[in-house]
């Protein structure tokens, strides 16, 4: 979605605040996965109309709480419950705990809706970042999760993901198809109409693209969309047989997909065009699931060539092989942090699938994150590579939970009817 009219204004006094600011002292960030740190108490008062009086506040209250959802959403933010201070902006800050507060105005005018926001240091009693938007009434999600991506910036010195897009399948029986939201759930589109069974949805690097797997013509095949418009779909391997979860390479020229064109589920390189470059693997068992490194040089995948399911590593330099886990009945899924040598897959114990994170670079032993007795599926990372997202079973549906990277702040995203699954975070 793009704003029509977006400006980032920083104001002056905000602007000689930051440089005074920047030439004192280092700015100590907050570290946004240590398990011991206390969530920062954040107070968002409701928006103010100037023109409105205090009972018409109604849109000022929305958009509070649209950013205080966005903010509580990163893991690390516990807003200041508006009941205590009544909504208004001009309350103590200081006496109700709030370590900082955000003190917005808007304005709506010639079918435009106009937003200033400002991040206020409680206890410097300072302002410290501010930015304002305009565009439609329809965009004001969008201006406010790019508003909380700069505060998360400003307190971590890592941008939000507020205006990250979650892809995931939904549907009945007779049909699955691809749907794509924004982190809160409120802005929902669906991609694909081919009312059949579609699966496996992954972003092409960069967003604008997603690719999929459907079984609409009878095989198989592998489809590329441009999200940017409708309807522009179009194939990229139908060759006989499964056409199947490719991973991107980082920079988008390369993806490794399974292919059983020759009998056997094994990986093969192709380029951006969906031509095949080399077979990686040759008929080693059943070889799926692969997932790149951040800068490409390796390669997770599954294979069960050791008689069950389990976690390899190949170099993509020397094409050599590697068992990952020995441990659990079947380890599948996994999915390689976009920030650091982390892959998080779901691991059978107990008969129960539970979240698992291992180093593939190193031999420390894996880490559990979900102890609770369901299936735990499908993990993919947040672009922080703070969070994970997952299919999470609930009775007979299957759900979308988040979850921290530490296994902390476990949650339903969304509230939908039906099963979701496969989700698959935006990079």
């Amino acid at each position: 979605m793009k704003i029509t009219t977006l400006r980032y204004v920083l104001f002056p006094f905000i602007l000689l605040c930051l440089c005074q600011n920047a030439i004192g002292a280092d700015r100590v960030y907050l570290d946004i996965t240590a398990s011991e740190t206390r969530k920062i108490n954040m107070a968002i008062p409701y928006f103010q109309n100037k023109g409105l009086n205090q009972q018409s506040q109604v849109p000022g209250r929305e958009l509070a709480d649209i950013l205080g959802r966005a903010l509580v959403f990163h893991g690390i933010i516990s807003l200041v419950p508006s009941t205590q201070y009544a909504g208004n902006q001009d309350a103590d800050w200081k006496k109700l705990g709030a370590d900082y507060s955000i003190l917005g105005q808007y304005e709506i005018a010639a079918g435009n809706i106009s937003l200033e926001m400002r991040l206020l240091d409680v206890a410097a009693n300072e302002v410290i970042m501010g930015k304002s938007f305009s565009g439609s009434p329809q965009q004001k999600e969008q201006m406010l999760f790019k508003f909380c991506d700069s505060v998360i910036e400003t307190l971590t010195g890592k941008p939000g993901i507020a205006t990250s897009r979650i892809a995931f399948i939904s549907g009945d029986r007779h049909a699955k198809e691809v749907y794509l939201t924004d982190i809160l759930g409120t802005n929902f589109r669906q991609v694909t109409r081919h009312k059949h069974l579609t699966v496996s949805p992954r972003f092409v690097p960069g967003g604008s693209n997603l690719t999929y797997t459907s079984y609409h013509t009878g095989n198989q095949n592998l489809y590329i969309t441009d999200l940017r418009q409708n309807k522009t779909t179009k194939v990229l391997s139908r060759r006989k047989g499964l056409n199947m979860a490719p991973a991107w390479a980082p920079d988008g020229r390369t993806m490794v997909l399974t292919l059983s064109k020759g009998g056997s589920p094994d990986l093969y390189l192709l380029d951006a065009g969906g031509e095949i470059i080399e077979q990686l693997t040759d008929r080693a068992g059943i070889n799926v699931s692969p997932t790149f490194s951040p800068d490409g040089n390796h390669l997770v995948f599954v294979s069960d060539r050791s008689g069950k399911p389990n976690l390899y590593l190949m170099d993509m330099r020397t094409r050599k092989v590697a068992r990952l886990t020995f441990e659990g009945s079947e380890n599948a899924e996994p999915s390689w942090s976009p920030v650091e040598d982390l892959v998080v897959y779901s691991s059978l114990r107990d008969g129960v699938y539970q979240l698992f994170t291992l180093n593939p670079l190193r031999n420390d032993p894996p880490v559990q994150l979900t102890t609770d007795a369901t299936y735990h599926e499908s993990p993919s990372w947040s672009p922080d590579g703070n969070q994970i997202i997952f299919t999470k079973r609930d009775g007979n549906k299957k759900l979308i939970y988040g979850i921290m990277k530490n296994g902390s702040f476990q949650r339903r995203l969304f509230t939908l009817p039906g099963s979701q699954g496969y989700p698959q975070w935006s990079r």
